[in-house]
């Protein structure tokens, strides 16, 4: 792909000089390569390969200005900066720059032809002209022709964006921090609200926030012989996803000792006596592993860390149920298989024995979809694969009523096989039916098992789907995570996400929804820089092809909820 070998080009040339240069602040150099990528990787994109290092350094200016501008920062208008000192010298290096940029860059030959016409952003960064008044040698010098100089500038305006958005603390951004604070860089403030959607926006493309996204991922899927990548690079038809958090702490490893319901992990040391489960965030089962932070076991509560099924678990737990593991050295960090398994433990389908296909048209059962020409997953970009997403929920279309497939009864939800359904035609394996006991023991031991619906085969109603994500969801590519934030952070970069919740009582249906991906207008609740309410679609009581209802999963009629995510 054309831009995978650009960005790579970039890192190759700039990546140590970058290096050395984020150490000391917040930023990571995969911010700073998505930020040129957007800035102006359409000049050095398409020509890094037939100029010189230096003569392309010099074209990466952009965004013309003339007397119809309509810009609200200085200069509005070529009027408006011949009236300031040395706005001539300005006026006539601006549009020679243009001149310069326009043999290179197609589209731009009408805009070179006249003089009023001239450039604002300089460098392969993008410097805005209205710093002109205050730091006129960096245009008038022409400095922007260096790369260090142009860094610099970039360093500058990023610490003091994330200044404004109080992340100046030392510590290193994170994905949507650097998001948060790369759309402040571009239009002076971020909103949270509004999430991705915000900056600069082309006719027909995405919003600065959402095209910033996307290639700090495919950054980070790019190594360099100087630079390893953090994240694995994404197959076809497949996310780029991070490895699991891993924990950093070195305190005393405990286990869990429990005997009839999972260890409470809690947001605060506390317990509310009127409503015991009031900050419960996490359940751990027993022998599970955790290391200490703080707090000893005279206390009531330890602050623990521990990994959940690829999720990072932070709080605090009760020391009445936590034991010295003795001569254990290190928790396991649990990772999701990469593909899936050929050989014991593997998916299943109930066997269509009759030929005839499973429409969305029909009443549900326990068969899977059959149409034919079904979309699907194919993609390797975030973007490609978002569009993807947003086509399985148009084929899907949980809201048409002649789908009954989704269409819950007097007595029955079906938001389970909308999500198998979803979940299959992106590739992600999540059961509709599932291998009984007797059957796992035996496929354990190496023998053949024929799925028989009822014998050897059962179908999965939300709980049991909970069950299975945390007993084989790793072996099938599954991994859970520790918050909503990036939960719909890997959703919006194409990956498949569901927040589940297991209901109290067996008999009483639990629910599933599928996270997607944010656009065409739509996005998640956020509170500060936190999501709170995903973007989802489902099936259940009410159908909906996308939106954010209430935090259902906060309800006491679940015992336990989690989020997880697939490639």
């Amino acid at each position: 792909m054309a831009i995978v070998d650009s960005i790579r080009w970039f890192k190759e040339s700039f990546g140590s000089q970058i290096q050395a240069a984020v150490d000391p602040t917040p930023f990571g150099v995969d911010l700073l390569v998505a930020i040129a990528t957007q800035e102006t990787g359409g000049i050095w994109g398409p020509n890094r390969n037939k100029l010189p290092l230096d003569q392309l350094l010099e074209i990466c200016v952009g965004d013309t200005l003339d007397e119809n501008a309509g810009r609200k920062a200085f200069p509005k208008t070529a009027a408006h900066l011949l009236e300031k000192p040395r706005g001539d010298e300005m006026l006539t290096i601006g549009h020679a720059a243009l001149v310069a940029m326009s043999q290179h860059v197609n589209g731009f030959t009408a805009a070179a032809g006249n003089p009023r016409k001239f450039c604002h952003g300089y460098g392969i960064f993008q410097y805005d002209i209205q710093f002109f008044l205050e730091d006129p040698d960096y245009f008038l010098q022409r400095r922007w022709r260096t790369f260090s100089a142009s860094l610099g500038k970039c360093l500058e305006e990023l610490g003091a964006a994330a200044a404004r958005l109080k992340l100046a603390d030392g510590h290193k951004l994170n994905d949507s921090e650097s998001v948060a604070v790369a759309i402040a860089y571009n239009t002076g403030r971020f909103i949270p609200s509004k999430g991705l959607q915000q900056g600069f926006k082309p006719k027909d493309g995405p919003f600065y926030g959402e095209a910033i996204n996307d290639f700090l991922r495919l950054s980070k899927t790019i190594a360099t012989p100087q630079l390893a990548a953090p994240i694995a690079a994404a197959v076809p038809g497949a996310a780029a996803i991070p490895p699991p958090t891993p924990v950093v702490t070195t305190g005393d490893i405990f286990a869990v000792d429990i005997t009839n319901f999972p260890l409470r992990v809690r947001e605060q040391p506390t317990i509310d006596k009127n409503d015991p489960e009031a900050n419960v965030k996490w359940k751990l089962p027993d022998g599970h592993l955790v290391r200490r932070i703080s707090g000893s076991m005279n206390d009531r509560f330890l602050e623990i860390e521990t990994s959940l099924n690829g999720a990072l678990v932070h709080g605090f737990a009760s020391t009445k149920f936590l034991v010295p593991a003795a001569g254990v050295i290190d928790i396991p960090e649990p990772t999701p298989a990469t593909t899936a398994p050929t050989t014991g433990v593997i998916e299943v389908f109930a066997p269509n024995r009759t030929g005839i296909p499973v429409r969305r048209t029909m009443t549900p059962g326990a068969l899977s979809l059959n149409e034919k020409n079904m979309p699907g997953r194919a993609g390797t970009t975030p973007e490609e694969l978002r569009q993807e997403l947003w086509d399985i929920i148009d084929y899907l279309d949980v809201e048409k009523p002649a789908h009954l497939r989704y269409q819950r009864t007097p007595k029955s939800t079906f938001c389970n096989i909308y999500a198998h359904d979803f979940c299959t035609l992106a590739r992600a394996y999540l059961p509709r039916v599932w291998w009984t006991p007797a059957a796992i023991e035996k496929l354990t031991r190496g023998e053949a098992v024929v799925p028989k619906l009822e014998a050897t085969i059962e179908e999965q109603r939300a709980n049991n789907l909970f069950d299975w994500l945390q007993d084989f969801g790793l072996r099938f590519g599954w991994r859970q995570t520790s918050t909503l934030t990036k939960l719909q952070n890997e959703a919006n970069l194409g990956a498949v996400g569901l927040v589940i919740g297991k209901n109290r009582s067996n008999g009483a249906p639990g629910h599933v929804a599928m996270v997607v991906p944010e656009g065409q207008g739509m996005k998640a609740r956020r509170g500060g820089l936190e999501v709170v309410v995903p973007l989802t679609s489902q099936a259940g009581a009410t159908n909906f092809r996308v939106g954010t209802g209430p935090a259902w999963w906060l309800s006491d009629k679940f015992s336990d909820r989690a989020f997880w995510i697939h490639p």
